[in-house]
């Protein structure tokens, strides 16, 4: 199916507001994905803002790992970030607007006033909520004591959220009490903050997970007091495991860079997975950036709480590693192979892999895979068997036949043909099948029952290599009668 041509209106501006108190989560990272592409399919902008204003768990460490994170699922902001802190003084300025046209007031209560509320409303088994007693009460009355800015929620009637996924959403106006938007310190609380900056930000749908739903007719209240234009809303059902539970570290609920780092994961597999986690097209599985784009749209966001299944991902992972450029998927798995061989490799180790990639990407579901199914090549002599492999030599006449082969191996050109056909004839002499001879072969020279093409893997060892590999078995092998 071809792309659809993008309705472009550049007045669409959404965002990503994350709070930077530890890596970026996979949930956080479908949420940007989102974001990003309703901006792009209508021609907008999609905006990042940093939301660190709680000071005492916000780290820098934890803002460049959602900054990376976000570079390498390559979801591109427009503009600088925003940090949220730093607009504490504009927060503030709208509170005391509020102040001054009756939609806020100041309230005096003391911890140990509201400790006592809570503990009453909790015995009377009564809603957890502020009681208003200084929502009408004269704030000279509170002298010079501590104070915090209340907004003053409307206590009639409803309001109703006409939510691009959820639908039309009601909630009683008196279910909303009056919550706190200056601290006695003079901060700013998150629920101003996110209001006030939206609405600076020129935000036009806020796109969210709906355990935001409930803030969300919160925050609409503030912004019919303040008289700014509402955005739109579109709150994501969140992402549970695959038993159906909350999503949890043993659902593989990691931070974006442990599937890059730990899993091995490239970022257009990830990205198209977590298209897919709660949105569809039609039947299609894999989808690219640019498709994506092209038919995005809210309504294709469903109600129910998507599924992450760890398997999926790989499953989809291996899709994109066998359209990857081999020369890319070198260089990525150089390191792990480094690692592995405890040297660092040279120009030749990485022709040999580059030459073997088209074949060795096949069998692969991750980088980490792909590595290890990549260390033969560079295995020092001579090579570790592993358990497929030795038994596979212990087999009755293995080793013979191997021995055989390495004979008639000795004058041919060294090309996967001429290759083939005196393996054939060392197994019609032999009146074996060609697997017979074929299997222990390919357990000398690689150190495994499995590996790609036989043949060509004999041509890319180079005929030292291979030969010398085979004088390495027959040598340390005794042969089976």
């Amino acid at each position: 199916m071809g792309a659809t041509p993008l309705a472009a209106d550049p007045t669409v501006v959404t965002r990503f507001a994350p709070s930077p108190t530890g890596f970026l989560h996979i949930g956080g990272a479908r949420t940007a994905l989102f974001n990003l592409l309703y901006a792009r399919h209508h021609g907008g902008k999609f905006l990042l803002r940093i939301e660190d204003t709680d000071r005492a768990r916000s780290t820098q460490a934890a803002v460049d790992a959602i900054l990376d994170g976000m570079r390498w699922l390559a979801l591109d902001w427009d503009g600088e970030p925003v940090m949220q802190f730093e607009r504490a003084p504009r927060h503030a300025e709208v509170a005391h607007s509020l102040l001054a046209s009756g939609h806020a007031y100041k309230c005096f209560a003391t911890a140990d006033e509201l400790e006592a509320m809570r503990a009453a409303q909790r015995a009377a088994k009564a809603p957890m909520r502020y009681d208003g007693r200084w929502r009408d009460r004269d704030p000279a009355d509170g002298g010079d004591a501590p104070f915090v800015v209340r907004f003053r929620a409307p206590a009639d009637g409803s309001t109703t959220i006409a939510d691009r996924v959820q639908g039309d959403v009601t909630v009683a106006n008196a279910e909303l009490d009056d919550m706190v938007l200056l601290r006695s310190d003079g901060s700013p609380t998150y629920m101003l903050a996110v209001v006030v900056d939206d609405h600076d930000m020129g935000v036009t749908h806020v796109i969210r997970g709906d355990d935001h739903l409930n803030n969300a007719f919160r925050q609409l209240a503030m912004i019919k007091a303040l008289q700014w234009p509402e955005p739109i809303y579109a709150h994501i059902p969140l992402i549970h495991g695959s038993d159906g539970t909350k999503l949890s570290k043993r659902h593989g609920a990691l931070g974006v860079d442990a599937y890059r780092d730990t899993l091995g994961m490239l970022p257009e597999a990830v990205d198209n997975y977590l298209l897919k986690l709660g949105w569809g097209h039609g039947d299609d599985e894999f989808i690219d950036r640019a498709q994506a784009t092209a038919w995005f749209d809210l309504g294709g966001i469903g109600r129910g709480a998507a599924r992450f299944d760890l398997k999926k991902l790989e499953h989809v992972n291996g899709h994109y590693l066998r359209l990857a450029d081999d020369g890319r998927l070198v260089d990525l798995i150089v390191p792990h192979i480094a690692a592995l061989l405890g040297r660092p490799l040279t120009d030749v180790d990485r022709s040999v892999l580059q030459r073997g990639m088209s074949e060795l990407k096949l069998r692969a579901t991750d980088l980490d895979m792909l590595a290890a199914s990549s260390l033969f090549y560079l295995r020092p002599r001579p090579i570790a068997m592993d358990a497929g492999a030795q038994k596979l030599l212990e087999t009755d006449g293995a080793v013979l036949l191997v021995a055989a082969v390495r004979t008639a191996l000795a004058g041919v050109e060294w090309t996967a043909a001429a290759i083939e056909a005196a393996v054939r004839d060392v197994a019609d002499t032999a009146g074996v099948k060609l697997g017979k001879v074929a299997q222990p072969l390919r357990a000398a020279v690689t150190g495994s029952a499995t590996s790609p093409g036989l043949f060509e893997v004999l041509e890319l060892l180079g005929r030292d290599e291979a030969l010398g590999r085979l004088d390495d078995m027959t040598l340390t092998k005794e042969p089976v009668a």
